[in-house]
């Protein structure tokens, strides 16, 4: 289904490659909405990018209209059906796009810490020791525990290794989608994560 909103991005072929030769069920959707939260709370863990930056990234890429203010973006974080007090806002396929963009593009700029986290991760797991014995890594594992059981209705229930492997896993995805073709990455795993 051709969209209706045309966002003129510096890359004007980002827009255009999210595309979709059908609309997702409502269940569908919803796991979108949860694995885009999720993967905003990673890059927030590791790289303490504020709801500021996020704007910031939507104004860079003139998606404005779909991410004006910082009530609009918790509206649409909200929109996470993992959230504790989800539900006020739904999202349509034009704000995953959006989020998909801005995203990346964040990642993009936070490219390198990422690398070093992946690289430092890959070390250890060598070396068999715990992700906790480096700084970067442990300061990332706890931000990311942290925000988890804060925010996510699962978060008390949620054990430190569930959460530690989670946010490991997550860590590696955001290096792929910090890469040049990360757009399409990210938008083909959540269509096909959402139909598990």
């Amino acid at each position: 289904m051709p969209s209706t909103v045309k966002p003129s991005t510096d890359e004007p072929s980002a827009w255009a490659e999210l595309t979709l030769s059908r609309q997702p069920a409502p269940n569908q959707l919803d796991n979108i909405k949860a694995q885009l939260d999720l993967v905003l709370l990673a890059l927030e863990a590791l790289t303490h990018i504020s709801s500021e930056a996020m704007l910031q990234a939507a104004a860079d890429l003139n998606l404005t209209d779909l991410v004006a203010d910082r009530v609009a973006l918790w509206r649409l974080r909200q929109s996470s059906p993992l959230r504790r007090g989800q539900g006020r806002k739904r999202m349509d396929v034009e704000e995953a796009r959006a989020l998909v963009l801005i995203i990346c593009h964040l990642a993009k700029q936070h490219q390198e810490l990422i690398r070093r986290a992946v690289a430092l991760l890959e070390q250890l797991t060598e070396q068999n020791r715990e992700p906790y014995q480096a700084a970067l890594l442990g300061d990332y594992l706890d931000s990311f525990s942290n925000a988890y059981q804060e925010r996510m209705e699962a978060g008390e229930t949620a054990s430190t290794q569930q959460l530690g492997q989670l946010a490991l896993k997550l860590l590696i995805d955001l290096l792929f989608y910090s890469a040049p073709t990360g757009n399409r990455r990210l938008w083909a795993a959540l269509f096909e994560r959402s139909v598990r």
